[in-house]
């Protein structure tokens, strides 16, 4: 995709025929690359922002209300905060690993942001195994953490590690089963053909939330065990302050600590983005065709509804949190292996059955059928 860019940028602009293809091509990458962090570092601050604020009003507070208008420059006084604060290694830390792990969290996260689709023609890399690719990118978060909790050598850091990772392991089974029966649909693991197989005629029930049964109980097993693979109340044992502490980031202070704090909220717009492009029809809006817009309007337009879909179902999750209690950890892993494994694998099968005795077809492609 990228070389296919730079091939379209030179042939509109001579002056670059001279210039290497792989530079062009490298230059693109560096520039989608900054664009897109720049994206999820403004996300992840506004979002500690929202939070807060979602945090005082089901409290009835006020929330963050002194550094800007109502308080909205608040991310940015806490952003210079971290940085300037002393960067601490404990004395018997493994330093190597305990300075590679925020990195990799970091990593793991935000990478997985090339593939979302945010609109018609806005997405970094369409890649043809998209939903695998986040899958395999973000169990990179899996090893940041137990390095976390294991170099710090600070026994709440390895429990909190070591919690982290048995949970993490165990939700990602129920996920990936319960995004199948979206794949199976679209017979793609791109992220953009599944949002194009879904919408047209039927407006909202076109999309896969309503395609059968089984697909409308997906988008609710998935949300369920996304909210516990970002380590999100009621599932965030790893972190559980009121026995570890802080779990496996004791230990770290300043910018390293915030690392860990972006690729949360990462994980928040990942998983959500993921659930809106699988289940509730992406950059799809009712009865208007964003792709046949002008370019411009076309990708504006279904940048603004995937946003919207996406963050309403980030503020669900800081809702939650702010609802419910925490779960204990038997509890929490028996919800993973007891009931949701079982479930999405009764699911998958059943969306399968379901494709193959009605040839592919959705209850409203049936019912339009009927009715001729």
């Amino acid at each position: 995709m990228m070389e296919s860019l730079a091939i379209s940028l030179v042939n509109a602009v001579p002056v670059l025929s001279g210039v290497p293809l792989w530079t062009i091509t490298l230059l693109i990458m560096v520039m989608v690359a900054a664009v897109v962090l720049t994206f999820a570092l403004t996300y992840s601050g506004l979002a500690t922002y929202v939070e807060r604020k979602v945090a005082g009003d089901i409290q009835a507070r006020v929330g963050p209300n002194r550094v800007g208008p109502v308080g909205i420059l608040q991310f940015l006084a806490d952003g210079i905060k971290l940085l300037l604060k002393e960067d601490i290694i404990p004395a018997k830390a493994d330093r190597f690993l305990f300075v590679l792990a925020p990195y990799l969290v970091f990593v793991g996260s935000f990478a997985a942001f090339v593939v979302v689709p945010f609109g018609v023609g806005l997405i970094a890399s369409d890649l043809n195994i998209g939903i695998y690719y986040v899958m395999a990118i973000t169990s990179l978060v899996v090893v940041g953490v137990m390095l976390a909790g294991w170099s710090s050598n600070n026994k709440w850091a390895l429990l909190g590690g070591m919690r982290a990772a048995a949970q993490i392991v165990s939700y990602e089974i129920p996920v990936g089963m319960a995004l199948l029966p979206a794949v199976l649909i679209a017979g793609s693991l791109s992220l953009q053909d599944i949002v194009r197989s879904q919408g047209g005629l039927f407006g909202i029930f076109g999309w896969n939330l309503f395609h059968n049964p089984f697909t409308f109980l997906s988008f609710f097993l998935y949300y369920v065990a996304a909210l516990a693979e970002t380590n999100r109340t009621p599932f965030d044992i790893p972190e559980a302050e009121s026995e570890l502490v802080s779990g496996y980031h004791v230990e770290y202070s300043g910018i390293r600590f915030a690392f860990f704090f972006l690729a949360e909220y990462g994980d928040m717009f990942v998983v959500s983005a993921l659930a809106t492009a699988c289940f509730l029809g992406g950059w799809h809006v009712p009865f208007l065709d964003a792709e046949a817009l002008p370019a411009l309007w076309g990708n504006l337009f279904s940048l603004g509804v995937f946003l919207g879909k996406t963050l309403s179902l980030v503020v669900l999750m800081m809702w939650i949190r702010w609802t419910l209690p925490r779960l204990r950890v038997d509890q929490l892993m028996r919800v993973a292996w007891k009931y949701l494994v079982p479930l999405t694998f009764f699911n998958l099968l059943g969306v399968s059955l379901w494709l193959l005795l009605f040839h592919g077809k959705g209850i409203p492609q049936m019912i339009a059928s009927l009715f001729g």
